[in-house]
């Protein structure tokens, strides 16, 4: 397997072949590490899945239920986004309570135990991205 320097250095690109396989390998461990998370749920294998429960993470606590609903960019439709939410709810991955606040809506947020699938999730990532830059950086030298 070539490192494709020669394409590299005539199309103007910055990475070979072999580091952009690397990357490859990286979004491969990271998507294995998701389906652990849910304990080889494949149905949770979804963008929709990624977008809603890691935006949830991000925000780091309780917010409004319509505004989860906006974190699932692949979905234009509220119905079908709803349906998601509503899918994390039945499976006790997000909880939902009263906005205290606003009796209009409602808060949902990670369940405690998401919570902390999701952490142990991303610190696995950020070690597996730590290696792969390494790996990135070796494969770039020849």
């Amino acid at each position: 397997m070539g490192t494709g320097n020669n394409m590299t250095a005539k199309t103007g690109l910055k990475f070979n072949d072999d580091q952009r396989r690397e990357y490859l390998h990286l979004t491969d461990q990271v998507g294995r590490k998701w389906l652990e998370v849910f304990e080889g749920d494949a149905d949770f294998y979804s963008a929709a899945y990624w977008d809603l429960l890691t935006g949830i993470w991000r925000v780091g606590g309780p917010m409004r239920k319509t505004d989860a609903l906006q974190l699932i960019n692949g979905i234009k439709s509220v119905h079908t986004a709803g349906k998601y939410l509503e899918t994390t709810l039945q499976r006790g991955i997000i909880v939902e309570t009263d906005n205290p606040q606003d009796a209009r809506s409602k808060l949902v947020a990670l369940s405690p135990d998401m919570r902390g699938k999701l952490d142990q999730f991303f610190d696995n990532a950020v070690d597996a991205l730590g290696q792969s830059a390494e790996q990135v950086e070796a494969l770039g030298s020849s």
